[in-house]
Parts: C-alpha cells; sequence; structure tokens
C-alpha cells in the first residue's frame, strides 16, 4: 500500500492551499491598499476632494489647528507632500492657514466651512469601503485583522505600539 503524500496540504473545504511565495503578502497588501484607496476616491468624487485630502480632513476635524508636519506625521507621508496638498486645499477653500503665534515660520490649518461640510460625507464613505472590503468577516476576524495590520507597521518602524493612540 503506497503513502498518502502529506506534502500537498489542503484546507477545511478540502481545496488545495498552494505554499507562500515571496512577495504574496507585499502584493496583496498593496492590492488591497490601491482597491481601497480607488473606491474611496470613486466614492467621494463628487465632492471635488482629491486622493488624501480625506485623511487631511479627517486629521483636522478630530484636532483643527495642526501643522503641516503634524498632519503629515499623523498620515504617513512626508511634509514637502502635504505642504502641497495643504496648498491646494486652501486654494480649493476647505482649509485656511494662519502663522503660528510662538513660531512663525510654522503655520497651522483650521477647515473653513466648506471643509467642514464634507466631514459627514468622508466619514460614510470610509465606513462604506471598510464595510465592503470586510464583507464575510465577523468582528472577531475584523479586529485580528486590525491587530494583524498594526503588528506589521510596527514592525516596518511606520506606527507607535497599540494602546490608547489606536483608541483600545
Amino acid at each position: 500500500m503506497a503513502k498518502k503524500d502529506k506534502s500537498r496540504k489542503k484546507d477545511k473545504a478540502g481545496k488545495e492551499v498552494r505554499p507562500r511565495s515571496p512577495g504574496d503578502i507585499q502584493s496583496e497588501i498593496t492590492r488591497v491598499s490601491r482597491h481601497m484607496r480607488t473606491f474611496l476616491t470613486n466614492s467621494l468624487s463628487h465632492s471635488g476632494l482629491y486622493a488624501g485630502q480625506d485623511g487631511v480632513i479627517l486629521a483636522l476635524a478630530e484636532q483643527d489647528g495642526l501643522s503641516a508636519g503634524a498632519i503629515a506625521e499623523k498620515l504617513g507621508v512626508k511634509p514637502p507632500t502635504m505642504t502641497r496638498t495643504l496648498a491646494r486645499m486652501e486654494a480649493q477653500g476647505f482649509i485656511h492657514r494662519v502663522a503660528d503665534m510662538n513660531d512663525g515660520r510654522q503655520t497651522r490649518a483650521f477647515l473653513t466651512d466648506g471643509g467642514r461640510r464634507h466631514v459627514g460625507a468622508i466619514e460614510f464613505a470610509v465606513k462604506a469601503t471598510e464595510n465592503l472590503a470586510l464583507s464575510g468577516f465577523d468582528d472577531k476576524e475584523a479586529r485580528q485583522f486590525l491587530k494583524m495590520l498594526r503588528r506589521i507597521n510596527r514592525n516596518l518602524g511606520q506606527v507607535e505600539p497599540e494602546g490608547e493612540a489606536f483608541g483600545e
């Protein structure tokens, strides 16, 4: 009697599981990120917002008067990129910038009424995007997935350790 080949793994449904190849995880994370960004951008296209501006509006809705550097750090982008984004948003009427009273070299960004009007739509679009992305996941799986993503970010040195900063 021949031995059963145990080198070919199967999942719970009996389907053969292909081995993980180098780059699979990075590729999938990149694709997920692009799909989520595209869906969110399309959801907000009627608002006149460009990619990335939604995060700035939400950051300022949470804490108005942040510097470009503080917003850049919060959103994980470089300060010069944020400075250009803020200039564009100011021209669009979403924010206005004021010189910092303590440091004349810095400016602080504040939402205008026009920018503030978009907060609800952005929050709705973000929630809809996440709900679609996590279709078929139960709450426990979604929390585990978020925990794994935060761990990956920590491993890569991009975010602070879990804790109050993440609302836990």
